[in-house]
């Protein structure tokens, strides 16, 4: 867990690990003298915040996270206009001369797949990847799978249903790799035809031996769903062809898509939502997302803390 480039690198003592900690540290935050404690944790670090594309939940928590255990913030919410990018400087170049500046871990959003790699690949302290492009999300993803445990007690024989954009969305894609580390759960992939899964996370299901399923007929999936994990349109991905083309209107989950939902399932969504979570969904008590985002301040903390204990 040096860099955290990919949900797919985190084993199942690994993720054990980071549920207690975060555990202990919303704990520990409700208090002042407690939280006071933690801030001396990791003081004298510092992390650096380099966010390439727009983000609240993502930038926001890691940052404090970071506070929260004593470790001091710098960066930018803009890195594609505020930094050198904007002058045709590599993600490379921009990586080594950071690593020559003392900071100890950098949290990193790309607009392109694979560049928290690249990042990795010439860095001497750790990458956090915060968002790739169309590929990865792992912290969300980590958060994710937090919050279903915590809600539903088990990661293990669920049927999960995940619907939206699945071809542009990367939260869905880390997600769907990680409950295929465990046993016993099938995903049903609800969406249109343009915005299905992509084939290689197709692939690490079967290589896996997860069961998976894929229609456009989302009351049919929802009617057994444990879990249903929905996505906004990633239109910021699309050409203005594909954002004509794309018909989402028998995608959103409202009063009628909750009256064939099991009164156990939980409703996830990484945020922000549009169109397909109406806001009279709110006040549902199986919409957890909220209380999700909530979970991501403290995975994060867990994830940093994990991270600046390895370090010298």
């Amino acid at each position: 867990m040096f860099h955290i480039l990919s949900a797919e690198q985190i084993d199942h003592n690994e993720f054990g690990q980071l549920f207690e900690t975060a555990a202990e540290f919303e704990k520990t935050d409700k208090r002042i003298d407690s939280r006071k404690e933690v801030m001396q944790r990791r003081f004298g670090r510092i992390m650096l915040s380099m966010y390439y594309e727009p983000s609240t939940r993502t930038r926001f928590s890691f940052e404090i996270a970071a506070k929260k255990l004593g470790i001091e913030v710098i960066g930018t919410e803009n890195a594609a206009k505020f930094s050198s990018a904007a002058k045709g400087e590599t993600i490379e170049d921009t990586i080594r001369v950071l690593n020559h500046y003392g900071v100890d871990a950098i949290s990193l959003r790309t607009k392109e797949d694979g560049q928290a790699v690249r990042a990795a690949s010439v860095s001497r302290v750790p990458i956090i990847n915060g968002g790739d492009g169309k590929g990865e999300h792992p912290s969300q993803a980590i958060l994710d799978l937090y919050t279903i445990e915590k809600e539903i007690g088990r990661l293990n024989n669920l049927n999960i249903v995940i619907g939206g954009d699945l071809a542009n969305g990367r939260t869905a894609r880390s997600l769907a790799q990680l409950v295929s580390k465990y046993p016993k759960n099938h995903i049903n992939f609800v969406s249109t035809p343009e915005l299905q899964i992509g084939q290689d996370i197709k692939a690490k299901l079967v290589q896996d031996g997860t069961s998976f399923s894929e229609t456009s007929e989302m009351y049919d999936a929802l009617r057994n769903a444990d879990v249903v994990y929905w996505t906004r349109l990633q239109l910021e991905r699309m050409s203005e062809d594909e954002k004509l083309s794309i018909g989402q209107e028998n995608f959103v989950l409202d009063a009628t898509a909750l009256e064939v939902l099991p009164r156990e399932a939980i409703i996830l969504h990484p945020l922000p939502r549009q169109a397909e979570i109406p806001v009279s969904t709110d006040s549902d008590p199986r919409a957890k997302y909220f209380s999700q985002a909530g979970n991501g301040l403290y995975i994060r903390m867990a994830i940093l803390d994990t991270i600046m204990s390895q370090l010298s």
